[in-house]
């Protein structure tokens, strides 16, 4: 074998080699619509911002503990637990022991919610941002939360809407490459600024090349005359969804949700995952969130 003939194979098979790693070790596509659900499967959750008030209050002896314990009580399937309710800096040990309470409760922590702004320009404060993001990656791993709800942010003074909206993608293409070797998921609210209609909601989610990426559907979080029409475009793509117990329109005046449409919608979509009720009303979430809970099931189904 002659030898220029040997280093044309050899860096063939070089050549092979790192586009196969480059393909393993990027995402293969953009975010898009969750496929291999044929038949949809609710289970439901309790999200612990419905619990703000407990979790929170001066001198409460309140935790996450007693919070995991009512929706073991409540009958449900799983518990989410927001992440602005743990103690600073969270050990690891002070994860197991709640991930070995929810099971020891027969409850799947169904997912966490974290706070985050990808909107910030290169610097300090956008290095805090995905940092505390990637963090939160770790921990989810340790909780066994299969999903994590984040945010895209909101534009910044003197930043031009084409600019945040790539600083959005970036900041989330990052993070989603980390969760992917991580194996935890992350869903993008509808959370106001960019993501307040579905049209925004989707640009930024098509634009990400990530499969580890899908939507949090939070159903009281578009407020145009078309609700229930936006939640039916994102519904496709909903990795994780969070009921409200009301819906507004422009107006702003809330109107019961209407439960049987979005189980119509959600059966559509054929989602297979939790549907997760995040109560913001006044009154005793305690006493509250059962009844709707209660209401939910008997209405949506499974």
């Amino acid at each position: 074998m002659k030898p220029d003939s040997l280093n044309r194979r050899q860096m063939l098979r070089m050549t092979a080699a790192t586009a196969m790693a480059a393909a393993l070790a990027s995402p293969t596509m953009s975010a898009e619509p969750i496929s291999g659900r044929t038949r949809p499967k609710f289970k439901y959750s309790l999200a612990a911002y419905s619990y703000r008030g407990l979790l929170t209050a001066k001198d409460s002896e309140f935790t996450l503990s007693e919070f995991i314990k009512d929706c073991a009580e409540f009958q449900l399937e799983g518990t989410e637990l927001t992440s602005y309710y743990f103690p600073e800096n969270p050990s690891d040990e002070y994860l197991i022991g709640l991930k070995g309470e929810a099971f020891r409760l027969g409850l799947t922590i169904s997912g966490t919610a974290i706070r985050n702004d990808f909107c910030f320009p290169a610097g300090e404060k956008r290095d805090e941002e995905i940092a505390h993001v990637k963090d939160w990656i770790d921990k989810a791993v340790v909780l066994s939360a299969p999903v994590i709800r984040i945010f895209a942010g909101h534009q910044k003074q003197g930043v031009s809407a084409e600019e945040s909206h790539q600083l959005m993608v970036e900041g989330l293409q990052e993070v989603c490459e980390y969760a992917a070797q991580r194996g935890v998921f992350l869903a993008l609210e509808n959370h106001g600024g960019p993501t307040s209609t579905a049209e925004g909601l989707l640009k930024i989610v098509r634009d990400v090349q990530s499969d580890w990426l899908g939507i949090n559907l939070d159903t009281g979080n578009f407020h145009s005359d078309r609700i229930y029409e936006e939640i039916a475009e994102c519904a496709p793509y909903a990795l994780n969804i969070q009921v409200k117990v009301v819906v507004s329109g422009p107006d702003k005046v809330k109107h019961p949700a209407d439960y049987a449409r979005l189980a119509e919608i959600f059966r559509a979509a054929n989602y297979r995952g939790f549907v997760v009720l995040e109560f913001e009303e006044k009154g005793d979430p305690r006493v509250e969130c059962p009844k709707h809970l209660e209401e939910m099931r008997k209405i949506m189904g499974t």
